[in-house]
């Protein structure tokens, strides 16, 4: 059994992530229990128009400040957009990646820290200062890790040129991660790790977001030898991707769209996997016994992500895991 107040880390990235966060951060306060460590996915940071952007990090830090556009799904509420508009007059940047006034602003504060010599790590350090985000945020590695998408044709892109401007419509063969075979874990994510009761896969992108999280050489060994329980939550629900285009990227691995395949895919701690447990949605039921045979405890549960309380519940379900 979990201790009453258990110490908690969350692999995550992405909208998907940020949900589960806030309702992870509300799990933990109704148990009286410390701050989760949430490891955020720096796979597909860039540099753009001479300013360096985190998009999963921003994503989950604007969530939990309660600062983010919900409807968009990605920035900042009420953000303009006049600075994006006179770059595009200039020719710079790219024209169907939109920054907005605020969010660049956050990007101009984050390249002005970096330049100054703080590593990634001070500089979320320093964003936590701004707003009482109630977790502690630590990126994945301090190293620069880009995110490419390879193509048949010996063509490449960046990932978010692909996601954003293709909309994940051009085939990919394959993923790459640059940079990444040198990169080691950012100071306190092992640590963290080796410390938890509990360690949590958020329902992000199983390829582009805890993929490159897993690879960072160190953190994956970390979380097989971790004492801790590790439990994934499915993003998949009802045979289909909840947001964006992972069934792509799934498809791209050679990975079938479906809750139990993901979970294989991950992979039984008993059998050089990550996970000792793992959460479908209702609709997927029929899917646990393929994951219990893969050695993977199997819970049944909603998983809709609605609102923080609706993402709470799962959390808590998780922990409960």
């Amino acid at each position: 059994m979990l201790p009453p107040q258990p110490r908690v880390v969350v692999l995550a990235g992405g909208v998907g992530g940020s949900k589960f966060t806030l309702g992870v951060r509300a799990a933990l306060r109704r148990l009286n229990a410390p701050e989760a460590t949430v490891v955020v996915n720096t796979g597909d940071d860039l540099w753009l128009s001479g300013v360096r952007l985190q998009p999963d990090v921003d994503s989950i830090t604007y969530a939990l400040a309660g600062v983010n556009d919900t409807e968009r799904g990605w920035g900042r509420a009420g953000d303009t957009e006049r600075v994006n508009e006179e770059l595009q007059a200039w020719g710079a940047g790219w024209p169907w990646f939109t920054l907005g006034d605020l969010d660049l602003g956050t990007h101009l504060a984050r390249t002005g820290w970096l330049r100054d010599g703080l590593t990634p790590t001070e500089v979320l350090a320093r964003m936590a200062q701004r707003w009482p985000l109630g977790i502690r945020m630590l990126p994945m590695t301090d190293s620069e890790v880009d995110t490419h998408v390879l193509f048949d044709d010996g063509g490449r892109l960046h990932f978010q040129e692909w996601w954003t401007r293709h909309r994940a419509k051009l085939t990919p063969r394959a993923f790459e991660n640059p940079g990444i075979a040198d990169a080691v874990p950012a100071p306190g994510v092992a640590e963290a790790i080796a410390a938890a009761d509990v360690v949590l896969i958020a329902p992000s992108n199983p390829v582009v977001s805890i993929g490159p999280i897993l690879a960072v050489s160190g953190i994956r060994d970390a979380v097989r030898d971790t004492s801790a329980k590790v439990v994934g939550v499915s993003p998949i629900i009802g045979g289909r991707v909840v947001r964006g285009m992972a069934d792509v990227c799934l498809t791209a691995i050679g990975v079938e769209t479906s809750a139990a395949a993901v979970a294989r895919q991950y992979g039984a701690r008993s059998a050089d996997g990550v996970l000792d447990a793992w959460l479908l949605a209702e609709e997927d039921a029929a899917g646990a016994p393929e994951v219990e045979a893969a050695g993977i405890r199997a819970v049944v549960t909603p998983l809709w992500m609605r609102d923080e309380a609706t993402s709470a519940a799962i959390a808590e379900a998780a922990l409960g895991a």
